[in-house]
């Protein structure tokens, strides 16, 4: 299973539909909020499953604030993360997600991307598309593969 993990697109698409052409067929789109209401193209384009969120930028959206759901084996917690101080660490966000019982939490907001891999939460920010803010500013998205036996396996990508 081949999953495509990206946030903070903020309706400037040109890269989202860069990189659907770079990777291939994918099973999945996670969107960790901030589409601004390309919530539709982002889904039509992609052309599989996908689950957006509700960013703070995300103004007048039916989106959901947060959400639930299963990629295998993994409960996945789904959040933008500016209401969890994700600018300041990823430490309280990931409490909460051992609080909720889930595996992995994907999250958005700060621009600049995260692999934190632990015993206890797997903490996962593409970083962005469009306004990448870490130091090579390059945009950024996270690719999750399933492999045969069922482990997850994450590779940060930048175009």
């Amino acid at each position: 299973m081949k999953v495509l993990i990206v946030s903070d697109t903020h309706r400037k698409n040109d890269n989202f539909f860069k990189v659907l052409e770079m990777v291939g067929p994918i099973d999945m789109v996670v969107h960790c909020g901030d589409a601004e209401g390309s919530e539709y193209t982002i889904s039509q384009a992609a052309g599989c499953e996908t689950q957006i969120v509700l960013g703070n930028n995300d103004f007048f959206s039916t989106l959901p604030r947060e959400c639930e759901f299963m990629i295998g084996d993994y409960k996945v917690w789904l959040v933008h993360g500016h209401n969890y101080y994700v600018y300041m660490g990823n430490e309280h966000i990931k409490e909460e997600a051992a609080c909720k019982g889930v595996d992995i939490v994907m999250y958005g907001h700060t621009h600049k991307p995260v692999i934190d891999i632990d015993d206890n939460v797997i903490a996962i920010n593409p970083g962005s598309l469009s306004y990448p803010r870490q130091e090579n500013k390059r945009p950024s998205y996270i690719l999750m593969e399933i492999d045969r036996f069922g482990e997850a396996h994450f590779t940060l990508n930048f175009l």
